[in-house]
């Protein structure tokens, strides 16, 4: 890949106006019903794809969707019902514990606070930081392999680690694109901007992005 160039403050406004104009309201692909489910849906994510995580995820949150119900089902039934998702006894033990600790220490519910959200068995900065998002409405941004690859590639914000490109993104995204922009960048980085192969012939930014060589239209 081609080493870009860092972009400057008006191309980085004006790549978000792009994106807000074509999805004011862009959300996330992990299916929830609420704080708690979100919670568990993005620690099951780890490793894993959003698709395989809701097809395991739906039986379970129909029968569980507290941390009081999902102690009542026990870690074996959990496990079994998540059996089609990778790393599945370790992701079974942290929903279990996360959940007995939700209880004993934040009253059921999920804690909008980076601190205790990272105290929770199997949330790290990258989940936590989807929960402050997506259930609270922070301007967070979890950089995963699709935003990485973004803020390098594009110029958006170049770094060597997740937590490089996180601190640069959070300097340059404007306050007002702040919200969604989490979401914007990883549906362009999953859908148009892939790792083999970036679509740039259909992409909303290819006119601003710094990568070279575009990629071709296939037709």
């Amino acid at each position: 890949m081609a080493k870009a160039t860092r972009l400057d403050r008006g191309d980085v406004e004006e790549i978000f106006r792009h994106f807000h104009a074509a999805n004011p309201e862009p959300q996330g692909e992990l299916h929830h019903v609420n704080p708690y489910t979100l919670l568990v849906a993005v620690v099951l994510s780890a490793q894993a794809t959003d698709e395989g995580v809701n097809r395991a995820t739906g039986p379970l949150f129909a029968i569980a969707d507290t941390p009081q119900k999902m102690l009542v089902l026990g870690e074996d039934t959990v496990r079994d019902m998540i059996k089609t998702i990778g790393l599945f006894r370790g992701k079974a033990k942290n929903v279990i514990q996360l959940s007995q600790q939700l209880i004993d220490h934040h009253g059921g519910q999920v804690p909008d606070d980076r601190a205790a959200l990272e105290a929770l068995p199997g949330v790290g900065r990258k989940t936590a930081n989807v929960v402050l998002n997506m259930a609270f409405g922070h301007p967070t941004i979890a950089v995963d392999t699709h935003l990485f690859r973004l803020g390098n590639r594009t110029g958006l914000a170049p770094g060597k680690t997740p937590r490089a490109v996180e601190d640069k993104l959070l300097k340059v995204v404007p306050e007002a694109y702040g919200r969604h922009a989490h979401h914007w960048l990883i549906l362009h980085g999953r859908y148009v901007c892939k790792a083999r192969k970036p679509e740039c012939w259909r992409c909303l930014i290819s006119d601003i992005c710094r990568f070279r060589p575009k990629t071709p239209s296939p037709t």
